[in-house]
């Protein structure tokens, strides 16, 4: 989207200072900044001002400044109370100006799969804008705002949530026309008390629906189905039993899903690229959103039989040994947990390792840590945990190491919360000449 300097200035509050150029998009980290962005400096912690110069030498043409720099007198900058702040009202400034669905996606687990299923589905047939990665915050939701062409059609942001409030602030800057909520389950629920408050929390998405909206919900999760009664839009919904409905699901060697599919608009069978029969409850979310916004159902089917989800997430590898690595080490809470164990557990092996660490902001870690070694007891995965004691395993140095001789007809789970950084365990598997990824 192309703004005018003093477009953004009256926007926000602030005061123009130097010539009126316009930019394209923005940027609040400096070294993904491009030319012709918006820079805008977060005080967090780190100062985000400390690399405006950095952020003009990458060819910002303007930034925000809440604090004196030196910059602002060479160039264009916006002076504002709170540039935090400043770049939320903003985007809610150019989201009035957007003449597009914009679709708003939240829950415990699934939100950013979800998300990429959905953009492909849409892309099909709409000219669709969705977030990177998991920009899902106050910084990344308004930045994918302003990076919307303004032919945009459908815009789908991730909203995550860290407390009461969140995700109704985010609302107030996307005005969602579609909620999707995916699952409520046990992820940040030490920011809310618990299961029942993670499900309030998220329910602001749907509270947030204007009368004209669609909440699209899982039937299949009874804490979902029931913030139905928490929207006067309409209601769609998705699962086993949905508007959108799901059945004779199946899983090939690397357990991928192909299942049939009936909806108001039509019917057809589904195959899709990702493992883990969880991303069928994903892909169903997916196709309800495509097809309410009117795209023809067999073409978002055929884009789902090839859409790939963001790295790190159920991401399928080969290791120099020829063994088969699943690398979901972006993120990691119960749900998840048992949903990727699931997915190893249904692939073709005759050996199957989950390499896990913590799982972060859960409520009573502890006995949630143990459930988990139960479980991939039950399926037959063997357990190695790095960097924490609570699965009830004594955590090991060198992982790789731990899992030994690995060939052809083995499979690695390596899963964590963010924190953990256990990409550095997918890293070292693959390490070689010629290994490769299966997406």
């Amino acid at each position: 989207m192309r703004i005018l300097a003093s477009e953004a200035a009256a926007a926000t509050g602030g005061r123009l200072i130097g010539p009126d150029v316009e930019f394209e998009g923005a940027s609040f980290d400096s070294r993904t900044t491009q030319p012709g962005q918006l820079f805008v400096p977060i005080v967090a912690e780190r100062n985000g001002h400390e690399f405006i110069g950095t952020a003009r030498v990458a060819g910002a043409s303007v930034h925000l400044t809440q604090e004196p720099d030196a910059f602002r007198r060479h160039g264009t900058a916006i002076e504002v109370a709170d540039t935090a702040e400043a770049l939320l009202a903003l985007a809610a400034w150019a989201r009035r100006r957007l003449d597009a669905t914009v679709v708003g996606v939240t829950g415990s687990v699934g939100k950013t799969s979800t998300k990429d299923l959905m953009a492909a589905a849409c892309s099909a047939g709409r000219r669709t804008t969705a977030n990177e990665r998991s920009f899902n915050n106050e910084q990344g939701l308004p930045v994918t705002i302003l990076e919307a062409p303004d032919d945009t059609e459908v815009l789908i942001l991730e909203m995550g949530m860290r407390g009461f409030g969140h995700i109704s602030r985010l609302c107030e800057v996307a005005r969602p026309d579609i909620g999707v909520v995916t699952i409520v389950g046990h992820a940040h629920t030490e920011l809310v008390g618990g299961i029942d408050g993670a499900a309030k929390a998220k329910g602001e998405l749907v509270e947030a629906l204007p009368a004209s909206g669609t909440a699209v919900l899982n039937a299949d999760d009874e804490r979902v189905a029931a913030m139905a009664s928490r929207t006067g839009a309409a209601v769609v919904t998705f699962g086993s039993t949905g508007d959108v409905c799901v059945s004779d699901i199946e899983l090939d060697e690397l357990a991928r899903s192909r299942f049939r599919v009936d909806t108001p608009w039509g019917g057809g069978r589904v195959e899709l690229a990702v493992p883990g029969i969880h991303m069928v409850t994903n892909a169903s979310a997916a196709i309800a959103v495509a097809g309410i916004v009117g795209v023809d159902l067999a073409a978002a089917i055929e884009a789902l039989s090839t859409a790939t989800v963001s790295g790190m997430r159920m991401q399928v590898m080969t290791a120099a040994t020829g063994a088969t690595i699943v690398n979901d080490a972006y993120n990691a809470n119960p749900t998840s947990m048992v949903a990727a164990l699931d997915a190893v557990a249904a692939m073709q092996a005759r050996r199957r390792v989950a390499v896990l660490g913590l799982m972060g902001e859960i409520g009573d870690p502890a006995p949630s840590h143990r459930a988990i070694t139960e479980y991939a007891e039950q399926l037959g995965v063997e357990l190695v945990a790095v960097g924490t004691d609570l699965y009830g395993v004594g955590p090991v140095d060198d992982p790789v190491a731990a899992l030994g001789d690995l060939g052809p007809d083995d499979v690695v789970l390596v899963k964590a919360s963010r924190s953990a950084g256990l990409e550095r365990v997918v890293e070292a598997l693959i390490r070689a000449d010629g290994s490769r990824s299966t997406e």
